[in-house]
């Protein structure tokens, strides 16, 4: 079934706190989550030196989220890649707003500036309990 030109599929993962996490499963729905739907406080993560999904925490208005919240959602960029099975893996993360596209990128390329690296294992947050 094709998608329309606006339309992403993501990924929806719910962190301790609320936190809510997103990551792109193509090349276009991570063009599609970086640019258009990320916030500028949102946080943006991607495993570094390899392929994987663009993955954003939302920040709600007035919210921070401690560096635990930021390495759970590093967490699951990591396993959103192609670094899935590499035990401990770098990951970099930056305020959504100094992510950008360079002009004429293919789809899922970006440039990012401030970025913070983290060291995590990939991994999925635990079900919620019902």
């Amino acid at each position: 079934m094709a998608r329309g030109e606006g339309e992403i599929e993501v990924r929806q993962y719910v962190l301790a706190g609320g936190w809510r996490v997103l990551a792109g499963k193509t090349d276009r729905d991570n063009d599609r989550l970086t640019m258009k739907i990320a916030g500028p406080d949102d946080w943006w993560f991607h495993v570094r030196g390899t392929s994987g999904s663009h993955v954003l925490l939302v920040v709600p208005p007035g919210a921070e989220p401690d560096r635990g919240t930021l390495k759970r959602a590093a967490a699951i960029a990591a396993w959103h890649s192609k670094a899935r099975a590499g035990g401990v893996v770098a990951v970099s993360c930056a305020r959504a707003r100094h992510v950008s596209k360079p002009r004429g990128a293919r789809p899922g390329t970006v440039s990012v500036r401030h970025e913070i690296v983290l060291k995590v294992r990939p991994a999925l947050p635990d079900p919620e309990p019902e």
